[in-house]
């Protein structure tokens, strides 16, 4: 059986890699005593994906991961075990049953809800006066990392929605396997038009959004 579970990164954490992320998961379900299912071969592992990495510096509301078990397991004993094998700052706060048949979460993955404040108060002023302008252009050309080297690509498709309230954008990105606009990308790309250096920021992934069978951007947990 498969177990789709939500979990935290909080802030304390924002620095610690995906890789880590993960060591920190694995070594949880195996002193959890939950019956966790391996890979076959010369190196079994635990079978554990996550639904999309999170980059290094940003903390993450509701993280997705998804785990395979030999046997049938409540979600709720699901969601206790691990809780009790992880630290206070990664705990899990839902999981639910999904149908083997399910396609992996990291394909199903359409979009993301960020919350990035700005730490710098003028900096936050200049860039909320701008959102407007920014967001009017037809097109939004940014540097973006590919496996073959930067690149500039038109990230205005990619931003489905962005308002900012004080000192936090509140943005809506396109996160998919083929392609995403990351936060970083949208803030190089709006204190360019703005005139102003990229300010220090907080980011937290408010949520991992992917499609109902209506079209609709729903929390990935529950699609």
């Amino acid at each position: 059986m498969r177990m789709l579970a939500t979990f935290e990164k909080s802030e304390r954490l924002r620095h610690i890699g995906h890789l880590d992320i993960m060591r920190a998961m694995q070594r949880a379900l195996r002193r959890s005593g939950l019956p966790v299912s391996y890979s076959k071969g010369f190196n079994p592992h635990i079978l554990l994906t996550f639904a999309s990495a999170l980059s290094v510096g940003a903390a993450g509301e509701r993280e997705i991961l998804e785990a395979t078990l030999d046997e049938a397991v409540a979600p709720e004993d699901f969601v206790a075990a691990m809780n009790g094998a992880l630290p206070p700052e990664m705990q899990l706060s839902s999981a639910r049953i999904v149908d083997d048949r399910r396609p992996a979460a990291m394909a199903m993955v359409k979009a993301a809800d960020y919350r990035i404040r700005v730490t710098d108060a003028s900096a936050a002023e200049t860039l909320c006066a701008a959102l407007p302008g920014f967001l009017a252009q037809g097109e939004i050309v940014t540097d973006r990392k590919t496996k073959s080297g930067i690149k500039p690509t038109d990230i205005r498709p990619l931003i489905l929605s962005a308002e900012m309230d004080g000192d936090t954008l509140r943005a809506r990105l396109t996160a998919t396997e083929a392609v995403s606009c990351k936060p970083g990308m949208l803030m190089n790309a709006l204190s360019a038009f703005a005139g102003i250096e990229v300010p220090r920021v907080m980011v937290t992934r408010e949520r991992l959004l992917g499609e109902n069978e209506d079209g609709q951007l729903l929390p990935l947990e529950a699609v």
